[in-house]
């Protein structure tokens, strides 16, 4: 489970990052990244980590979010803000499921959690492929944020128990996309939009992000993703013919 990434966003009290990698490290899991935290290192995160501070020695720092999950390949967030766009909502065990499907692949898979008081964003949420909702109670749903730490591990920990047994020798190979590729085919597709003047960007409306959330949705292996930048270069191409 190396390449399956925890990654807190704004962590407001250091407190909670230490006890997020103690979650973390009784699970199995030791990649932590911190999203600009509001204090780190120390001495508190330490003293909540209890027995885990090689997770908190060995975690990265990253000034957004974007950066963070760059080099993942799938990206789930967790949230339990209702949302206007369509997005594929997950519990913890559907997705510990999925991701248990690359666990002889060198595939990198982030977990994002959200600040303690707001969550995610909606453009962060736009960075992920799929939503985890941790079932709770509807009347007092509020988590400490090491506790949906723990949930979503323990569930990992679990999927990869079981299925470490089996062998994909009978499934297709698929190479995922990494964000940061994905993010760049976002930019070349809404130029593209531009150019054919589907999209005035002086009104851009909600058309992109609503683009973002049906490629989430249906997710893209390389070569899909390098036939859709083969389709929009060659557009532009006979626009610039014209």
């Amino acid at each position: 489970m190396k390449n399956i990434h925890i990654i807190l966003v704004e962590t407001t009290h250091p407190g909670n990052i230490g006890a997020s990698a103690r979650a973390m490290k009784t699970m199995g899991l030791y990649s932590l990244r911190l999203v600009n935290p509001k204090i780190f290192p120390s001495a508190d995160a330490t003293v909540r980590a209890a027995g885990a501070d090689d997770i908190l020695s060995e975690a990265t720092l990253h000034e957004t979010l974007a950066d963070a999950v760059g080099d993942c390949k799938f990206v789930y967030g967790t949230s339990t803000r209702k949302r206007n766009l369509q997005c594929e909502v997950l519990s913890p065990v559907s997705m510990a499921g999925e991701i248990s499907k690359f666990i002889y692949d060198n595939v990198n898979i982030g977990i994002v959690f959200g600040r303690e008081r707001t969550g995610l964003t909606n453009t962060e949420l736009d960075l992920c492929d799929k939503m985890i909702a941790i079932p709770a109670n509807p009347a007092f749903s509020s988590l400490n944020l090491a506790s949906a730490v723990q949930i979503v591990c323990y569930e990992v920990m679990k999927a990869f128990s079981v299925n470490e047994q089996t062998t994909m020798i009978d499934m297709p190979k698929v190479i995922p996309v990494e964000r940061a590729e994905l993010e760049r085919f976002y930019a070349h597709l809404e130029q593209c939009l531009i150019d054919v003047e589907f999209l005035d960007p002086d009104k851009p409306r909600r058309l992109m992000r609503r683009l973002k959330q049906m490629f989430n949705r249906i997710g893209m292996d390389q070569n899909e993703y390098n036939m859709m930048r083969g389709v929009l270069t060659a557009i532009q191409e006979k626009i610039r013919q014209r």
